[in-house]
């Protein structure tokens, strides 16, 4: 192999432990917060399935899952809504809330600098 061969290996597929265990984290976040609400999206030659987890304010967290099939599964063992993101896009919420972060670490970033 050539010096790009790391280019043509695909990346490592997550074993059983470590799906159980974003599985784990993402319940774990879903029970910690209201009204969340799961975006699929399917997998792209850049991307893998994902999924979007977004709750009643706009916060969301992103993760890898293994299929459509695997986030209808998560959906169904914590009662969340599920929606493809393709169909139905993703809630303005989510949105909102990216800008009103970006807005709060520009406030701190001058705050920082004394300004």
């Amino acid at each position: 192999m050539g010096m790009f061969s790391w280019l043509l290996r695909r990346p490592a597929r997550p074993g059983r432990s470590e799906r159980k265990a974003v599985t784990q984290e993402l319940a774990l976040w879903a029970s910690l917060r209201r009204g969340v609400e799961i975006y699929v999206e399917p997998k792209t030659a850049v991307t893998e399935t994902s999924i979007v987890l977004v709750a009643y304010d706009g916060e969301f967290t992103r993760r890898r899952i293994a299929s459509p099939k695997a986030a209808r599964e998560f959906a169904h063992d914590n009662s969340l809504p599920i929606y493809d993101a393709t169909v139905v896009g993703y809630p303005q919420r989510m949105r909102d809330y990216s800008r009103r972060q970006n807005i709060l670490r520009e406030r701190a970033e001058r705050d920082a600098l004394g300004d």
